[in-house]
């Protein structure tokens, strides 16, 4: 398992008193880059270690509870209005990612910040329901053409919507990875599995394959890497959780194969392990085994995951890490499209960094 601290401060909170305060300075702002700063504040409390805190972190540790249950009130508010918009259309509406989990009461909802809401419909009902959302507020951005073609014609998701009044960011999807990408996924299977809320009326959340296999293709296909810890922690959630059932590991194994993830869920499984000693059965990891690449790339691999997850920077790795996260980026946006796709969409993207004001 790798020692990285914010990870370590996580496990095993009740250390953290002896920290330095310039030691809570990296903490805490390291916490909050990655999104785990409420976290942390519930660890901390779950423990009964919070008032050993210093005065200044515990205020923003507290700050970050507040905000994280401001904004579950908001999601779950946000859900019933989506919920009376789509009423009439005839189409499963499944909540993925970060109101998947909220919503279904999952374990990596606590202390978890999100930026949008993601939900996924069948993709013959995607103008009825954009019409829908559009009527009850939901609008979205002024995108000029190549946008607009980038989102309905090659992703997995409408251009973002968001509402005029509550200012909260809606995607909706039709399935989970893009239509361009190495590793698509058909619809019709992750309709089929998904499981009805009994609380939410009319919303689902995919099955517990599903589930983990999107929030790994997820972090392996976005290329985002600022919050890649965060992201590998729900995952780690997910696999702890829904692992506590032995059929659920033959039964990811298989699902990965039919989806034709494999190859993402060894990696995910495997910096699972690496960052987060996350329990696996010993069939389970044989199994994902198949799946990896040859020794030479798993070696290349490994390092710029270690570097590109990692919170932490030892003297010398800057770059390193830097360039790690670089290369993840590229490398998720090459996973979604095409070369003949990707080199125009990268350049056309820096054109527009280079020229903003």
């Amino acid at each position: 398992m790798r020692a990285d601290p914010l990870v370590a401060a996580l496990a095993a909170p009740e250390r953290l008193a002896r920290l330095t305060v310039r030691e809570w300075e990296w903490l805490i702002g390291h916490a909050r880059v990655a999104q785990l700063l409420a976290r942390l504040a519930l660890r901390l409390e779950e423990q009964g270690c919070l008032d050993a805190v210093p005065a200044a972190p515990r205020r923003h540790l507290a700050w970050a509870r507040r905000e994280w249950e401001a904004q579950q009130r908001t999601l779950l508010w946000d859900i019933d209005l989506i919920g009376r918009a789509l009423d009439r259309i005839d189409t499963p509406i499944v909540l993925l990612k970060g109101a998947a989990y909220a919503a279904a009461g999952l374990p990596p909802a606590n202390g978890r910040l999100f930026s949008d809401i993601d939900i996924m419909v069948r993709r013959d009902s995607l103008a009825e329901v954009e019409r829908a959302l559009l009527v009850c507020g939901w609008a979205p951005d002024a995108l000029d053409l190549y946008d607009q073609r980038y989102y309905r014609t090659w992703m997995h998701e409408l251009p973002p919507l968001h509402h005029i009044q509550r200012h909260s960011v809606l995607d909706v999807h039709h399935t989970i990875a893009p239509l361009t990408a190495r590793h698509r996924v058909e619809a019709e299977p992750l309709f089929a599995a998904a499981q009805r809320l009994d609380r939410r009326g009319r919303f689902f959340v995919l099955a517990p394959a599903d589930m983990l296999l999107h929030s790994i293709i997820h972090l392996m296909q976005e290329g985002e890497f600022v919050h890649g810890l965060r992201d590998l922690m729900d995952i780690d959630d997910l696999f702890r959780h829904f692992g506590h059932d032995p059929a659920f590991w033959p039964a990811l194994v298989a699902r990965a194969a039919q989806h034709r993830l494999g190859r993402p869920l060894y990696y995910g499984a495997r910096q699972a392990r690496h960052f987060l000693d996350t329990p696996m059965p010993a069939e389970f990891v044989a199994a994902t085994e198949r799946f990896r690449p040859g020794a030479a790339t798993r070696g290349i691999m490994d390092a710029v995951f270690d570097a590109g997850i990692a919170t932490d920077e030892p003297q010398g790795s800057r770059a390193f890490a830097d360039l790690s996260r670089r290369l993840l980026y590229v490398r998720g946006h090459y996973l979604r499209m095409p070369l003949r796709l990707l080199v125009p969409h990268l350049l056309r993207k820096g054109f527009r960094r280079s020229s903003a004001p």
